[in-house]
């Protein structure tokens, strides 16, 4: 555990200094994580993502209270997901993404399969409905928290 702190917080700080968002993946240490998160966060700031989320809402609370974003992926999308959805409606529509995480964790109606990039649409599309937002304005909206979360990524048809 403590060579991963270590390697984690070297992250932290090669994210900070580069400018560069912090691609984070927490899974069963979800208070390890929000507490190096909140020591690193006071150290000076940086963005990041909480990558494939499925952890609990303190971690998801504290997450984004140092500004990081949440992203889901197609587990929304399974029955017995209940504590994720609920943790992905009270996310704020600025603040939240969908992925793939493929080729794992294709969404309802094709889970067990190979997950597609095209299947973030079934993501998308739950999220929006359990948030009562149409889907348009939901899909602009994680489009928008995509080139604003990575801002050295440029959209379609547009020069730097």
């Amino acid at each position: 555990r403590a060579a991963q702190e270590r390697s984690f917080r070297a992250h932290i700080a090669a994210a900070r200094a580069a400018g560069l968002p912090l691609i984070v993946h927490a899974r069963a240490a979800d208070r390890d994580m929000l507490r190096v998160l909140q020591d690193e966060s006071r150290a000076g700031a940086f963005t990041g993502l909480m990558h494939c989320f499925s952890s609990g809402a303190e971690l998801a609370e504290g997450a984004l209270e140092i500004g990081l974003y949440i992203s889901f992926s197609g587990i929304v999308t399974f029955k017995k997901a209940d504590e994720v959805r609920a943790i992905a409606k009270s996310v704020p529509l600025d603040r939240v993404l969908v992925e793939t995480d493929a080729p794992y964790l294709a969404p309802h109606p094709h889970r067990g399969s190979r997950n597609e990039p095209a299947f973030t649409a079934l993501t998308a599309a739950r999220l929006a409905l359990d948030r009562g937002v149409e889907l348009p304005a939901f899909a602009a909206a994680t489009t928008d928290n995509f080139f604003r979360l990575f801002a050295k990524a440029t959209r379609p048809g547009e020069r730097r």
